[in-house]
């Protein structure tokens, strides 16, 4: 069975892209447009990996991430940042919150590819 990656993202372009690349790179792919529906459907499907935007509607991304790492059902689920939040320290800020990695926008695919096969290795 493929693994499975949530993609927690608003921008419709930015989704279609990294689902292309995630389904070529033989995962299965999972889609959420918001942290809200990003918290339901990790809790409902279990995803291996999700790649979380930070700046979304309904709920952030990092209270999202805060909200999964902190809830015993979803604490182990490695998520990786997908943001453009690239000045100085944003890393480190989203980091210790609790995600697993961090990819900054626009995304460099062959960067992805291979963060991703880092973190879904069994």
């Amino acid at each position: 069975m493929a693994q499975r990656i949530l993609i927690v993202e608003d921008n419709k372009d930015n989704r279609q892209l990294l689902s292309q690349l995630l389904k070529y790179q033989g995962y299965a792919v999972l889609e959420a447009t918001n942290g809200e529906d990003g918290i339901a459907m990790a809790k409902e499907h279990k995803p291996d990996l999700i790649l979380m935007d930070i700046r979304l509607p309904v709920m952030d991304g990092l209270t999202a991430i805060k909200t999964l790492k902190h809830d015993p059902e979803t604490k182990h689920i490695k998520i990786i940042a997908v943001t453009a939040f690239a000045m100085k320290g944003d890393r480190e800020v989203i980091l210790g919150i609790g995600a697993d990695g961090y990819i900054s926008k626009p995304i460099d695919t062959k960067e992805l590819a291979e963060i991703v096969k880092n973190f879904t290795v069994e």
